[in-house]
């Protein structure tokens, strides 16, 4: 990687998510052992875990929110303060960027989770989205994530990558190498620079049969 540049994993999951099993101690030991610089902590609907993680040191992290809205999952990067669940999208894109945030759409057409879908269109040509996931590692089908790179194609967005991490395991799967930054305007333009690297990983299992 070039002097002067970052890794930078977009989207992860902490326990805090309540769906995730990754430990505050358990992510900065993975994240230094797979050599990624920079962690977009977005739990679904808080951001108390991601604040502890930007307090402690060690890799650098971006406060963020996988928030549930109405239409379906929105991201905020950068936040403040934690945007409460189940809004209309439009109110919460306000929210965010009322905080200086970025909007940021994650893995906007699986429909195996609570994706946009034709909501992220919308959002896109209304001018209300600024990062559009174009590789979540753990979508399966790879259609899926090149249907979100044409997203951003069509309407002149960078696209953003993240592991979708919630375990251990699953961090490192996917992030760019981008040019460093040093706040949300700094990172939106690095983006263009951005190169994606991923590759699909599963959720490991929670539990193990037998017994």
């Amino acid at each position: 990687m070039r002097s002067g540049w970052v890794r930078v994993d977009c989207h992860l999951h902490t326990v805090a998510s309540g769906d995730a099993v990754t430990t505050l101690d358990q992510l900065a030991e993975r994240v230094a052992q797979e050599k990624v610089d920079v962690v977009c902590v977005t739990d679904h609907n808080v951001t108390s875990a991601a604040i502890t993680a930007a307090a402690v040191g060690g890799a650098r992290v971006i406060v963020g929110e996988e928030i549930r809205t109405q239409a379906g999952e929105v991201i905020g990067l950068f936040l403040a303060e934690r945007i409460p669940y189940v809004l209309p999208a439009d109110e919460v894109v306000a929210r965010i960027r009322a905080q200086g945030g970025l909007v940021y759409l994650p893995h906007p057409y699986d429909p195996a989770r609570g994706s946009l879908g034709a909501t992220a269109g919308r959002l896109c040509a209304d001018g209300m989205a600024d990062i559009v996931e174009v590789f979540n590692a753990k979508v399966a089908d790879q259609e899926l994530n090149a249907r979100a790179a044409g997203l951003a194609r069509r309407w002149g967005l960078p696209g953003g990558a993240g592991s979708d991490a919630h375990d251990p395991v699953g961090v490192g799967a996917a992030y760019l190498e981008m040019p460093d930054f040093d706040g949300p305007a700094s990172f939106l333009s690095a983006l263009a620079s951005a190169r994606v690297i991923g590759e699909y990983r599963a959720h490991a299992p929670r539990f193990t049969a037998g017994g």
